[in-house]
């Protein structure tokens, strides 16, 4: 069923049409004609819509709207508020051609104006754009032929895969060799017109309009071919980016000298003609500006080399946790052994994992015993037993044992393959601090063509007047001093080489914006139960009453009894007497006695372990034990009562301990100056028992919370003007790590909460938080002080060009360096110890 929109005749009129856009839209929630019928109307009342249609049948929406009032993002908005969903989809491209910032600047903008995308981001530093998109509207060819229309190229990027830079590498070597080659000589030539190089001896031939022109040509125009057609197709954009200041100043040293070869040569050679012409240099020679634009592109290539360098370089976290994947697996397939490609591996196939090999993907161990080293994942460096019905995951290393698993996820479901999706993610997206350098590159350009154009004309006709080469070499120095590269790229690296280092730490942002946001938080909210402690009852203290039974004695009834229980506290007594090696005799009888403890007869004795009231009832008097009682729960322990034969025989007490990096990990944060709370849903005695050990002041804990309420005192916090980081597992306590300023999900194990979550830390050690914030922290620093010298640089440079106090080609050199030394000091992250 169809149903029709109502538009007023005005807003379906054809200057109106004329217009707006046409998008479809993918809706999915909706289960009657009243639910199309209500998102229609609701549509159809947002500023900007010409019309929507809905369809109940495709579950589509169909929706005319005026870009310049409204968007698809504030549609799928409208759409949500409304209780349904959008379904979008999001595609990944290697971008190539692009030079600087604005360009980069150039493809977002046109990738969001495109009808169906919702959204779009182009990171210059990777090369990549990520677009999201409504999959009934448009199709990834639409944003290739999109790209490629705007003047560079789109290629989808293969999932898993990185780009191959061998090609383009090689190329760049060429180009530069060659460029440096036929520049020499022209640089020789230069050198040797100052005064403290007269020692140095320049060939004739160097000094020769003809030889300098034949040097200089090949550069110009092949090697520097590149430029012109950057600067081609931004012009045909409408907009200019770097290679419009690189052409432009580089054509007119070329063609300026060009002109005075001719003049030159049209004179016979002599200079005679030209005689009244400024710019003659000695021996009838004259001042040719050849050097200026052969060594110009040829620096600006060397600087462009040292940064694909470097750039590389801050992929290497991808890299690293790429290849702690296993290439094969041997897969048991037919009753034979078969070794495979992982990549061929399917969920359900039975793997036999030898000693000392990497697992190969994510599964259950079946068959064996083995020890796995699961460091690169938890952290962890003592090895984890596993038998058959644990999990394992790929990429851990079995250590001594044959084991049997069957593969239940592969591919792009593993953990690992979670973990570099995250990584890429945030590398590949932007921080809100980007928007400023945003701006200020598409405008840049422009500008600094203005500065240049205005340098000339006061330098020709007011400083020194008709001294056209003077005013022309100080507008070329403008020209190829600014560049907005440096800016483009101070705040995508640095947000590569910050998150890629903090993977490597187990800390995954998912991010750029939460990277940003980990720096202003000044409150930690810690849960307790397995943030703080380990969140696992295990056994503190054995107190035994009366002679002729010692502690070890006393466990083993205890635990023996406890053995048919599955009571979390009882499973504790029986694994804290394993632990301790003692064996465990048999019970004769069992019973489990709700709210008061078990009953049970071990080696012909009755054995009652439980509360108070359970001996009490029982007519067993236990005065003796109740200071112990007392004094073990002010400790947040959970003590239980024994009784042997009818008499009190001992205490024992289990408690959720605390990690061991707790205390530490709390003193480093209070020490960063931030506030630590703790939430709990246990009694005030227990949650503040367990704060003192951790170093938590009294004060700051919250008991007695249940799950639900945890967001509420999150946004309590933030009414009180702190910017809080909710610290849960990410599951239970996902409401408050949504409403957190930012969420960390403590990720210990295979299933890693990475969604409910703006942070996982990999490790379950809570020093993950503070390295996190510390990480966030020198991160935004390195951003700073990057866009600093980016705009400090153009700021003082630009001037000085103008006063004629910089060579054209020192100005070149300055520039390639720039954007190599913003990206030299993002790599500077790559070393952080935390």
């Amino acid at each position: 069923m169809q149903t029709q929109s109502e538009t007023s005749s005005e807003a379906s009129s054809p200057a109106e049409r004329g217009r707006t856009q046409q998008a479809t839209l993918q809706i999915g929630g909706m289960t009657c004609a009243a639910c199309a019928n209500r998102i229609e109307k609701g549509l159809n009342r947002m500023p900007g819509i010409a019309g929507a249609n809905v369809n109940l049948a495709l579950e589509k929406a169909s929706v005319d709207y005026n870009p310049k009032e409204t968007g698809l993002a504030e549609i799928e908005r409208k759409i949500e508020s409304l209780g349904y969903t959008t379904v979008k989809e999001a595609s990944d491209f290697d971008i190539s051609g692009m030079t600087c910032a604005a360009c980069s600047a150039r493809i977002e903008k046109g990738l969001n104006r495109m009808p169906g995308v919702l959204g779009a981001s182009v990171n210059l530093a990777l090369e990549t754009a990520h677009v999201e998109y409504s999959p009934g509207a448009i199709e990834p060819g639409d944003i290739m032929r999109k790209v490629q229309q705007l003047g560079y190229e789109a290629k989808l990027k293969q999932d898993g895969g990185e780009r191959d830079r061998g090609g383009e590498e090689r190329k760049r070597v060429i180009k530069l060799a060659a460029a440096a080659l036929l520049s020499l000589p022209l640089l020789w030539a230069m050198a040797g017109h100052f005064s403290f190089t007269s020692f140095l001896y320049v060939p004739p031939l160097f000094a020769n309009p003809w030889f300098q022109l034949l040097l200089a040509t090949p550069v110009q125009l092949i090697i520097g071919w590149q430029f012109y057609v950057g600067a081609y197709k931004a012009l045909r954009n409408g907009s200019a980016n770097m290679d419009v200041l690189v052409a432009l100043g580089t054509s007119a040293a070329y063609f300026y000298s060009l002109y005075l070869t001719i003049g030159w040569a049209a004179d016979g050679g002599s200079g005679s003609a030209m005689a009244g012409m400024e710019g003659m240099a000695g021996h009838g020679m004259p001042e040719l500006y050849f050097e200026t634009s052969a060594v110009l592109i040829t620096l600006i290539l060397v600087g462009k080399w040292f940064e694909a360098r470097a750039k590389g370089r801050s992929s290497e976290a991808i890299r690293s946790l790429m290849g702690l994947q296993a290439k094969t697996a041997i897969v048991l397939r037919d009753g034979a052994e078969t070794e495979v490609p992982v990549s061929d591996v399917v969920p359900g196939d039975i793997v036999r994992v030898r000693p000392g090999e990497k697992i190969p993907v994510d599964g259950v161990v079946t068959e064996g015993r083995s020890s796995v080293d699961e460091s690169m994942l938890t952290g962890e460096s003592l090895p984890i037993d596993k038998e058959p019905g644990a999990s394992v995951t790929g990429a851990t290393i079995n250590k001594n044992g044959s084991l049997l698993m069957k593969a239940t996820r592969v591919g792009r479901d593993t953990a690992l393959a979670q973990i570099v999706r995250v990584v890429e993610e945030a590398q590949g997206s932007k921080a809100p601090i980007q928007r400023m350098a945003d701006v200020i590159s598409g405008i840049f350009v422009p500008i600094v063509v203005g500065i240049a154009a205005v340098t000339f004309l006061i330098w020709y006709f007011a400083v020194q007047p008709g001294a056209f080469s003077e005013a022309l070499e100080k507008a070329i120095a403008v020209l190829v001093i600014a560049c907005p590269c440096a800016l483009g790229l101070a705040t995508p690296t640095s947000i590569m080489a910050g998150s890629g280092r903090a993977a490597e730490f187990g800390i995954l942002f998912k991010g750029g914006e939460h990277l940003e946001a980990a720096q202003q938080v000044d409150t930690v909210l810690l849960d307790k139960t397995g943030t703080v402690t380990k969140g696992k009852p295990e056994l503190t203290d054995v107190i035994v009453y009366g002679e002729g039974r010692g502690e070890n004695e006393l466990l083993a009834l205890v635990a023996a009894a406890e053995n048919a229980s599955e009571h979390p506290l009882a499973e504790a007594l029986v694994r804290g007497a394993g632990e301790r090696g003692t064996e465990l005799p048999a019970a004769e009888r069992f019973e489990s006695l709700p709210g008061y403890g078990i009953s049970a007869v071990v080696g012909g004795e009755e054995v009652l372990v439980g509360t108070r009231r359970l001996l009490g009832e029982r007519g067993i008097d236990a005065s003796a034990a109740i200071p112990d009682m007392e004094r073990l729960e002010s400790e947040g322990k959970t003590a239980m009562l024994v009784a042997v034969s009818g008499r009190t025989a001992g205490v024992v007490a289990v408690a959720d301990t605390l990690k061991e990096s707790s205390p530490e990990a709390i003193r480093r944060l209070r020490a960063m100056g931030l506030r630590v709370v703790m939430i709990t849903g246990d009694n005030a005695a227990t949650a503040r028992a367990i704060a003192r050990q951790a170093g938590i002041d009294a004060a700051d804990v919250l008991a007695e919370v249940l799950p639900e309420g945890k967001a509420a005192e999150v946004k309590k916090l933030q009414e009180a003007g702190r910017k809080v980081a909710m610290v849960g597992d990410g599951i239970n306590d996902a409401p408050a790590l949504a409403t957190a300023d930012t969420g960390m999900a403590i990720g210990t194990g295979t299933d890693v909460a990475m969604e409910a979550a703006d942070i996982t830390l990999m490790r379950g050690d809570l020093n993950g938080i503070a390295d996190a914030v510390e990480m966030s922290r020198r991160t935004m620093r390195n951003i700073r002080q990057n866009l600093f010298w980016a705009l400090a640089y153009n700021v003082i440079g630009i001037p000085i060009a103008a006063l004629g106090f910089l060579a054209p080609w020192l100005a070149g050199a300055a520039m390639a360096f720039s954007s190599v030394s913003v990206v030299l000091n993002a790599l500077r992250l790559q070393r952080v110890k935390l």
